[in-house]
């Protein structure tokens, strides 16, 4: 069973960064497709990037592209996520997920998920 928690949210005004980290055990993922994702009332649920485990081959949401970077730390079992100019539109719980198949990632939101952690961005 792989656990996963995240960590690194909080309240940032409109241009500010954060960096979410994603703590992940319990099991081999190393094969696995990291994503990250958010949920808001507004919007629903968005898969926001992942990346491989293997490859650290990525892929991003327009939404945020060029301005969001994730990563990984084989070693330390770390997915992180650099937001850069954040903006009011990024208010959302992420969390980070994982799965084997990456359709099941992108349409179920993954095998195993954490609790997430709240983003909040004022203007």
């Amino acid at each position: 069973q792989v656990q996963l928690v995240e960590s690194g949210g909080g309240l940032v005004q409109a241009g500010e960064s954060l960096t979410l980290s994603c703590a992940a055990s319990g099991g081999n993922i190393s094969n696995y497709f990291m994503g990250w994702f958010r949920q808001s009332p507004a919007k629903g649920r968005e898969l926001v990037s992942f990346i491989t485990w293997s490859s650290g081959w990525t892929n991003y949401a327009d939404s945020v592209k060029g301005r969001f970077t994730i990563s990984r730390d084989n070693a330390k079992n770390m997915v992180y996520l650099q937001m850069n100019n954040l903006k009011p539109e990024d208010t959302a719980l992420y969390y980070c997920a994982a799965d084997s198949v990456l359709g099941h990632l992108k349409s179920a939101g993954g095998e195993y998920w954490g609790q997430g952690t709240q983003v909040t961005v004022s203007s």
